[in-house]
């Protein structure tokens, strides 16, 4: 058995996905608990606080989505929502709550615990393309941004972000005036490549939510700019400073 490298909550009302789960990730190095509905898992969130969080979006007293918007009412823990195939909308609907990724059921294990390993080594190893050295304070416009601490103020008041949120500002920030695809942010963000819409789509959530909470009118953008048919990218001046 490896190491341990962080606490995850596996959400899911089928025995049978959880003990899969259970095992092979406790295998790998990951310290894992389980929870066979909603209420369960918002129980077991608040008295174990995982790193992690996969879930089910289909369960009995407290479907998947339900647990996601209360989650986020009170954390950034990151979240891997699991759902039915052929659900394009459940997909959507999931990431506008606030899930930081997906994986569509019936689901490869092999491939969950590398898009696992993805998302929990950025927040653990703060890892990101050209990161300000000597953990610098990022200034961009009235945001402050804190790659040491994943923290992100505007006008003095910080604002919760996710993991994915935070990664996905502080790339743009860290190259403003370059233009990314969506194709090139997912596989920034996310470590793969896809040309189905829906994954696609998945950044353009992403942007967002992130723009809702970062502009100040997020109508009209003028930090996370869309260049049209291009991507997106952030068009401000950034100073970083040392402290």
């Amino acid at each position: 058995m490896e190491s341990h490298k962080g606490k995850i909550l596996v959400v899911d009302d089928e025995p049978g996905i959880r003990r899969i789960l259970e095992t092979r990730l406790s295998i790998i190095g990951y310290d894992v608990i389980t929870a066979r509905d909603g209420k369960e898992a918002l129980s077991a969130f608040r008295q174990q606080t995982p790193d992690l969080i996969v879930l089910d979006v289909m369960m009995p007293k407290l479907d998947g989505f339900g647990v996601c918007q209360e989650l986020r009412k009170e954390s950034d823990v990151l979240i891997i929502m699991l759902t039915a195939l052929a659900d394009v909308a459940d997909r959507i609907t999931g990431l506008k709550l606030g899930a930081d990724d997906y994986m569509a059921k019936p689901f490869s294990p092999k491939e969950l615990e590398a898009r696992i390993a993805r998302l929990m080594g950025r927040r653990f190893h703060k890892t990101i393309i050209n990161a300000i050295p000597n953990s610098g304070i990022i200034h961009a416009g009235n945001l402050k941004i804190d790659t040491t601490k994943r923290q992100v103020h505007k006008n003095a008041q910080r604002i919760r972000l996710t993991g994915v949120e935070f990664s996905l500002l502080e790339l743009l920030v860290n190259h403003a005036g370059k233009v990314f695809s969506r194709l090139e942010i997912l596989q920034q963000l996310w470590g793969y490549v896809s040309e189905h819409h829906i994954d696609t789509r998945m950044v353009d959530v992403h942007i967002s939510r992130l723009r809702t909470k970062v502009e100040d009118d997020p109508n009209n953008p003028e930090l996370i700019i869309t260049a049209r048919g291009s991507g997106y990218f952030f068009p401000g001046i950034v100073e970083s400073e040392q402290e």
